[in-house]
């Protein structure tokens, strides 16, 4: 059967289908070294280069069916070669590479600021003025700590920020030709962060594993937090660590399993 991504989107609707920010296809592997392949849907019917937490559900999803002890799997993804590793504790952790800064890479049009990256670039919003790093883990990020003097003095309070007002704003902003996944932070700590996020084709999401990555990344060339740092998402907390020693940025997390059924095969 080959699903839609009209489909898969009756498939995410929380009233008439199952529920879900997007659907996610454990594919055979597509080039020699894969274990797998892995593509998926967000819940606008939109297909993302890659999602951090639908990986480690992928991961999970896959021992099980292969009914083997935790193991490292290398799964092809549209963003690239992604290694999640299922452990004994029931964590998944994922190594997610490098992030990119190149502008045009990202893809963003807001001038670099340091060094060739967007650090703290200035993005107007209904005449307010907000600082953003642009990253990117295989897909757009947009992080920001706030608007301008905002973010330095005293930063976001997410318990009272409106997300559904100013992410829609950023996600489709000029200066992100093919939109963007947008992460407001707030700051607790060197080592603990909190942030909500904006997801590109799904709107507000519980949590989002590349947005984490990215976060991690933006606070540390902002000199906010350290490289090993805990973020905690409304759907529950990420161990996020951008290494010094190969650049390479690790995310751990659970994955869970919750339930199985059928649908009905119409596409």
């Amino acid at each position: 059967m080959k699903l839609s991504a009209k489909r898969a989107s009756e498939l995410c609707d929380r009233n008439f289908g199952i529920g879900a920010d997007g659907v996610i296809f454990a594919m055979p592997p597509t080039q020699n070294g894969e274990d797998y392949a892995m593509r998926m849907y967000n819940s606008d019917g939109t297909e993302p280069e890659m999602c951090g937490n639908g990986i480690r559900c992928l991961a999970r999803f896959v021992s099980d069916c292969d009914g083997l002890p935790p193991k490292a799997y290398k799964v092809g993804t549209l963003a690239g070669l992604i290694q999640p590793e299922l452990r004994a504790d029931g964590q998944v952790a994922v190594d997610m590479g490098e992030p990119i800064f190149e502008p045009s890479q990202v893809p963003t049009t807001i001038p670099a600021t340091r060094d060739g990256k967007v650090v703290r670039g200035e993005v107007p919003v209904d005449g307010e003025t907000w600082l953003v790093t642009a990253v990117s883990m295989g897909n757009p990020h947009c992080v920001t700590f706030g608007r301008f003097n905002e973010c330095d003095e005293g930063g976001l309070n997410l318990d009272t920020f409106p997300l559904s007002t100013f992410g829609p704003k950023l996600e489709s902003h000029a200066a992100f030709p093919r939109k963007c996944n947008v992460e407001f932070t707030e700051v607790k700590s060197r080592n603990y962060v909190k942030m909500n996020v904006w997801e590109r084709g799904a709107g507000a999401t519980l949590a989002c594993g590349t947005g984490a990555c990215a976060t991690v990344v933006a606070g540390v060339l902002e000199g906010r937090i350290d490289r090993k740092c805990t973020v905690e998402l409304p759907g529950g907390p990420l161990e996020i660590e951008w290494r010094e020693s190969d650049n390479r940025v690790i995310m751990t997390g659970p994955a869970e399993y919750v339930f199985s059924g059928a649908v009905n095969p119409r596409c």
